[in-house]
């Protein structure tokens, strides 16, 4: 039996990765919350959030469970929730606004240009006009109207300072680069609904949100988790979920024809055009970023636990999901449930004595049980996962024969 450790700071530290991040963080959250016991995930000390993990930071730190947030995915019970149109209304504001400003620098580059024709080129006296493409294509207006609906009712708070825990909303300051941490000391006066919005606020995808005299930008500008946040709070573990990884192609190739998703990858990930070759060179990106920052966490913070949990390399269904697309939502809410629990079975001599230092046991039980679904009817027990099962567990049969001192007949 563990005995909990009272004194220890647990937090949870959310990274970004649009709707399906956000999807993912919660089926795997849902698997992590039945398997660690001695742990309750609407009782962290310390919840950080950054992009879309800021969404689902802010739900979890207000109350809603992990298993909650998965029903209302899963069983599609709260779709005036969870709106599949919220991310993807036009930024018609931000159109009219850039528009009406057409005129002035229209006849601003033709004065330029006319003042001296000779040595100003055409382009070079019209690019001006740039100022006027709109910042964003869609409108993050109703994240923010989401939550301010969605914390108004059941105890729920969208007030920093009312909360039972700390939570923290990562975004990035678009006029200097400084990442601001929601919820501090000084920052924690803003609506959380406002701040998630402006974590959220990809460039490109989203308008700045202007906070005070100040636009605001995704907060995985700067870096992917953000856990150093709760590390210099005084957490003491740090438990991370991570949802976007670089593709591994031959990784997926490699694996057995029954654990192979039906929609199986390319041989080359050119072959799928310019929206996978970004989405690999993005991922790869934020992906060695952040293992950088875990790297410098075990310097920085000798003596503090971090532990992250992320998609494998080979994961098909993880990478060829659209990120901005709800359709898949079911399915891919229990793939992360399913990956999770297999992960956590795969590292159990990893993470047992990690775990056990902070008063948190592995239940190894509910692991093996490979009836467990979030879907609402049971799924037929799955045979790679069974035959994996049978296999670690033959290993583990093995390790405690040849610990055995040996009896002569």
């Amino acid at each position: 039996m563990v005995v909990s450790n009272r004194t220890a700071k647990i937090a949870l530290a959310l990274a970004g990765g649009g709707p399906v991040g956000g999807i993912y963080e919660v089926g795997a959250m849902a698997a992590l919350a039945e398997a660690l016991e001695g742990i309750d995930f609407n009782a962290f000390d310390i919840y950080v959030g950054v992009s879309s993990g800021a969404f689902i930071a802010a739900n979890v730190a207000n109350g809603l469970s992990p298993a909650l947030l998965a029903q209302m995915l899963v069983e599609n019970s709260a779709d005036e929730v969870f709106d599949s149109d919220m991310l993807l209304r036009p930024a018609f504001g931000e159109y009219i606004h850039r528009l009406l400003t057409v005129p002035v620098l229209f006849w601003s580059s033709l004065r330029q240009y006319l003042s001296d024709p000779w040595h100003l080129g055409l382009v070079e006296s019209f690019q001006g006009l740039s100022h006027a493409i709109p910042t964003g294509l869609f409108n993050g207006s109703g994240i923010d109207q989401l939550l301010t609906k969605l914390f108004s009712t059941g105890g729920r708070s969208n007030d920093f300072r009312r909360l039972r825990h700390r939570l923290f909303i990562v975004a990035t300051d678009l006029d200097t680069g400084e990442s601001v941490a929601f919820g501090s000391a000084g920052y924690d006066d803003v609506p959380i609904s406002v701040a998630v919005q402006a974590s959220a606020a990809l460039p490109g995808l989203f308008p700045p949100v202007r906070i005070a005299d100040r636009y605001f930008v995704d907060g995985a500008l700067i870096k992917t988790l953000h856990a150093s946040v709760a590390l210099h709070e005084g957490a003491d573990l740090v438990i991370c979920i991570n949802p976007l990884v670089p593709f591994d192609s031959r990784l997926a190739a490699q694996q057995p024809l029954e654990a192979k998703n039906p929609s199986s990858a390319p041989d080359h990930l050119v072959e799928g055009g310019l929206p996978v070759v970004l989405a690999q060179t993005f991922r790869a990106i934020i992906h060695s970023r952040m293992r950088t920052g875990m790297d410098r966490y075990r310097l920085e913070f000798d003596g503090k636990d971090v532990v992250l949990f992320e998609p494998t390399r080979d994961d098909a269904a993880m990478f060829f999901t659209n990120v901005f697309s709800y359709r898949g939502r079911r399915r891919l809410c229990e793939h992360a449930y399913q990956r999770t629990r297999r992960d956590l079975y795969r590292r159990r001599h990893e993470l047992q004595p990690v775990l056990e230092r902070h008063g948190i046991r592995l239940n190894l039980g509910v692991l093996k049980d490979h009836s467990r679904s979030l879907l609402s009817h049971k799924r037929r027990p799955d045979l790679a996962s069974s035959a994996s099962a049978l296999d670690a567990s033959l290993r583990d049969l093995e390790t405690w024969l040849r610990s055995r001192p040996h009896v002569a007949p």
